[in-house]
């Protein structure tokens, strides 16, 4: 037998410890017995009334989606051949109209929001991150601090990160509701509610990312004497930066989204226009005006690549 050739036995012996190891593998009867828990639950959820996989698909129902389905053609080509000359005609209408001028405001909502996200959040970070928030940080204090300027940095350090879980703990609706009845029906509401969601949001994940920084370098800058707001600016900045805007970056998206969804209170902009064309059974302005708004976020999702890139390779 060649000594490139597998010996039957080897194989023989292999496959009985695969065996062996299977049925030597840790066994847990909590987790077996959520897996059974979780079927269960999911066969009780199925077997209601109200979620009869099957009446999804009755005579009715398809009749329903296949005339909704056409109504999401432009109108002119509603029950005709599609043409694309005419579909670009009456695209270019809807955006002359409404759609340049709803979509300008909803990115700048966005922007305006995603903006002073990142300036609160960067103000808050440097006073939850731990690692920067002490006595002396990144080097041993050359005499133990006191217990009261201790308990001080402790207590900025929990107060700091109470506050970034409060903001974001309240939905951006509710955010909304509270600046709408002091603001009044202006796009401030939207954009501070954006705001200070997201600051809190962006603050913990920036808070994380500064504390699991290598400490090194930070140190010799603080053993060149730099200070706590030198160290941030020369020494934590540059280092977090490339994973800050890729956090901005997806928050911004979160942004554009959520500022469609919140012109439904009457802010002209994506989300008015929507709401108007299905009170109007518009349904082809409706997803046309859809459609700008996932557009904003691919456009956004390209630049925030470009951008980390850039980066990345200046890193």
């Amino acid at each position: 037998m060649s000594s490139h050739e597998a010996d039957p036995r080897d194989a023989g012996r292999r496959d009985l410890e695969i065996r062996r190891l299977y049925r030597a593998r840790p066994r847990s009867r909590f987790a077996r017995w959520s897996g059974a828990a979780l079927v269960l639950l999911v066969a009780l959820a199925w077997s209601s009334s109200e979620l009869r996989f099957g009446d999804y698909f009755s005579e009715r129902r398809m009749a329903n989606l296949e005339r909704f389905l056409g109504e999401l053609r432009p109108y002119p080509l509603q029950g005709k051949d599609f043409d694309l000359s005419v579909a670009a005609s009456w695209a270019g209408e809807v955006l002359r109209g409404k759609g340049w001028a709803a979509a300008g405001v909803t990115l700048a909502m966005s922007v305006a929001a995603i903006v002073l996200a990142a300036l609160g959040a960067l103000a808050l970070t440097l006073y939850a991150a731990r690692t920067l928030a002490s006595p002396e940080p990144y080097l041993p204090a050359p005499r133990p601090p006191s217990r009261a300027r201790l308990w001080t940095w402790r207590a900025v350090v929990a107060l700091s990160r109470a506050l970034l879980i409060f903001v974001r703990s309240i939905p951006e609706y509710v955010w909304a509701f509270i600046f709408l009845a002091v603001l009044g029906p202006t796009a401030w509401p939207v954009v501070l509610a954006l705001a200070v969601h997201n600051s809190g949001i962006l603050g913990k994940l920036t808070a994380e990312v500064v504390e699991n920084l290598d400490p090194e370098p930070l140190a010799a800058l603080r053993g060149l004497g730099a200070s706590r707001m030198q160290i941030a600016a020369a020494g934590l900045f540059p280092l977090i930066l490339p994973r800050f805007l890729l956090y901005f970056f997806y928050r911004w998206e979160t942004c554009v989204r959520e500022a469609t969804v919140l012109g439904m209170l009457g802010i002209v902009s994506l989300g008015y226009w929507i709401v108007d064309a299905r009170a109007r059974n518009h349904y082809d302005e409706m997803f046309f005006f859809v459609l700008i708004g996932a557009g904003i976020v691919l456009v956004g999702d390209l630049v925030s690549a470009v951008a980390r890139e850039v980066i990345r390779r200046a890193a």
